[in-house]
């Protein structure tokens, strides 16, 4: 269990070079691997060195195309098998992503290394969030684990935010590049995205919009799937055209976002996202089967603090309250996701406070002279 560090604060150093070993294991999305490859790139960027091990590093093959070329700053290494050593020391610091164990093997050379160990978490606005943000985890073998927590508040970790974000978003034209692309919106058409999990109630959400066209960017997987039932079944609305995404890198995944009037996301990279885009959203979280998103939920809408009609209709996308009637007005739901947003840009940044939490503890942790 984690007990809270006493010990005093001290100085830290200047920004210096840091290495790092990041483990991921891909369940069953491509959550885990979007986030890790945005904190693996965004450290390397730095100028520190990182070292990502996945056990499925298929997805950055379409996710970070030329990824390669970034050693050797950034290496993608596979999951060793049981038993199998990684080359190498481990290196000063170890993250592991979302609690997911590193090897055994390695474990038992960190003990030599003695490296800052951090346990990323999952986010969430709950309140157990900031009460075990920043907590150690003392371990029977002489290793400490550190608890560092995501979120959306200042006693918090951050969300993930590369400079410079904003005002790439800020000077995006849509139009132009979603004509690139070969999407081009039509005059007075409502463009929305559409990332979702299988049991989306997409059927009613296209009745939704079919008040007035609508452009809809459907993503590979579900979205995609659901759309084509629609049209395959006589479903899809006349004022509904229905756009086939590719498998998009990170960054035109982020145009997507930027181009949209509604984005429709899901899990946690793509929630992040959304709320850098700064357009009205719906959230569906991942679904768990002891009901537990919905205490989830509902501590992110308590912090969101949406204008009516838009908490009903978050409640609805995830499968907890009846389809409203229509979907709240435009203005107010982007207005929100704007204050929203403007509040997080005033804390810092993951990045920015994990680099600082782990100078601190190498510091503190340093012997004398």
């Amino acid at each position: 269990m984690p007990s809270r560090d006493v010990r005093p604060s001290s100085p830290v150093a200047p920004r210096r070079a840091l290495r790092w070993d990041l483990f991921c294991r891909v369940v069953d999305n491509f959550g885990d691997i979007g986030i890790c490859w945005r904190l693996a790139s965004q450290l390397a960027a730095l100028g520190d060195t990182v070292r990502l091990v996945a056990d499925d590093r298929a997805a950055l093959a379409w996710m970070a195309p030329g990824h390669e070329s970034l050693a050797p700053r950034l290496v993608v290494h596979r999951w060793p098998a049981a038993g199998e050593a990684l080359p190498g020391p481990p290196a000063e610091v170890v993250v592991e992503a979302f609690g997911c164990d590193p090897p055994a093997a390695f474990v038992q050379a960190m003990r030599a290394a003695d490296p800052v160990w951090i346990n990323l978490e999952y986010l969430s606005a709950e309140p157990y969030v900031e009460r075990s943000h920043g907590l150690p985890s003392p371990r029977a073998d002489g290793l400490r684990k550190w608890f560092f927590y995501p979120g959306f508040t200042a006693r918090t970790g951050g969300l993930l935010r590369e400079p410079g974000l904003l005002a790439q978003r800020q000077a995006f034209d849509r139009d132009a590049w979603l004509a690139s692309r070969g999407w081009p919106r039509r005059e007075g058409e409502r463009l929305v995205s559409l990332f979702c999990y299988a049991d989306a109630p997409v059927p009613a959400l296209l009745s939704a919009l079919a008040a007035e066209p609508t452009l809809l960017l459907a993503t590979p997987g579900p979205a995609r799937h659901l759309a084509d039932v629609a049209a395959g079944a006589g479903t899809l609305p006349a004022t509904v055209r229905v756009a086939a995404l590719p498998w998009l890198a990170q960054a035109d995944f982020d145009r997507v976002l930027w181009s949209a009037d509604l984005n429709i996301v899901r899990g946690e990279d793509s929630l992040v996202r959304a709320l850098w885009a700064g357009a009205a959203f719906l959230w569906q979280l991942y679904p768990q089967h002891d009901g537990a998103h919905a205490a989830k939920l509902q501590a992110f809408v308590d912090w969101l603090s949406p204008p009516a009609g838009v908490a009903g209709s978050l409640a609805w996308w995830n499968g907890l309250a009846a389809a409203p009637e229509a979907l709240p007005a435009p203005g107010p739901w982007q207005a929100a996701a704007r204050a929203a947003r403007a509040r997080l840009l005033a804390q810092e940044d993951l990045v920015t406070q994990l680099r600082r939490f782990v100078l601190a503890r190498l510091h503190r942790e340093s012997p004398p002279g």
